[in-house]
């Protein structure tokens, strides 16, 4: 899959992803405004032309973005340098929504039709956190 930046700077190439995972929690929310459609795109990303700026929004994760224009390029998991990049990069690419994460989290305003799996983010952080925190 390739996609870019809104200016046109940064391209991202990555595996070919067919399903999207949307993330209700507060940060996403916050950084993109609305929840974050994600597309589960492995360690195996990469980044063409400008670099993009990267902020550690936690202690297992960093966000990245174009430092020209403020596209968000990936979610990227520190632990194991997986990458959650936005469905929105990928203008060509076919998705499905799949499953939805802190739905503890949605605010009431909006709700999807999808029938996805749906977790709490404390179900979220015992399936996948190592330590289940």
């Amino acid at each position: 899959m390739k996609g870019q930046c809104l200016c046109g700077a940064i391209e991202v190439v990555a595996s070919e992803a067919g399903d999207v995972g949307l993330c209700h929690c507060a940060m996403c929310r916050r950084w993109s405004g609305g929840p974050m459609f994600a597309v589960h795109c492995g360690s195996d990303v990469r980044f063409e032309g400008a670099q993009p700026a990267a902020y550690r929004s936690s202690d297992w994760a960093e966000r990245g973005f174009c430092p020209a224009c403020g596209t968000h390029l990936f979610y990227r998991l520190l632990p194991t340098g997986e990458y959650m990049l936005p469905a929105g990069l990928f203008q060509q690419q076919e998705f499905q929504l799949k499953s939805q994460i802190f739905i503890d989290e949605k605010p009431a305003f909006y709700e999807l039709a999808n029938d996805t799996e749906k977790l709490t983010g404390q179900q979220v952080f015992e399936r996948f956190a190592p330590d289940g925190a």
